[in-house]
């Protein structure tokens, strides 16, 4: 086990086989073990759990309140992951941008949605300070 703390996320599926199919061909997670009615997948290091619902599964109205991600260390993890999502045909909910160019807080980002409504998304900050600090700026995300 990692000597760091792993993030563990539980998401919602009403399909293992096509959440087996986006996370573990289309973004290349280890899928671990699995039941009737869940299963677990390495994604990047920590733990998601795609658990099976029978309730209904609806898209939000835009990228907040929800979504979930990566933040890569290296832009060309960042590129290699944007490039596997267009070569295994993955949806796109926001093209790959860069987002505040120029600013401290300037980062690429990429938003892809599974076949269950939930968002992902990747991100490369070229400044590391701009990740957990800069606490004298208040921008974060595009509503602020």
């Amino acid at each position: 086990m990692t000597q760091q703390p792993i993030f563990h996320l539980a998401i919602p599926v009403n399909d293992l086989v096509r959440a087996k199919a986006f996370y573990g061909d289309g973004l290349g997670c280890e899928i671990g073990r699995e039941s009737a009615s869940a299963m677990i997948m390495n994604f990047y290091g920590h733990q998601v759990v795609a658990h099976l619902t029978q309730e209904p599964l609806t898209p939000q109205k835009g990228i907040y309140p929800r979504h979930y991600g990566i933040i890569f260390p290296t832009e060309t993890d960042w590129e290699a992951l944007v490039q596997r999502a267009t070569e295994k045909q993955l949806s796109f909910y926001q093209e790959p941008s860069r987002r505040f160019p120029g600013q401290l807080t300037e980062h690429r980002t990429v938003f892809i949605q599974d076949p269950f409504y939930n968002l992902l998304e990747f991100k490369f900050y070229p400044h590391l300070e701009a990740i957990f600090g800069a606490r004298e700026l208040s921008q974060i995300g595009d509503r602020s």
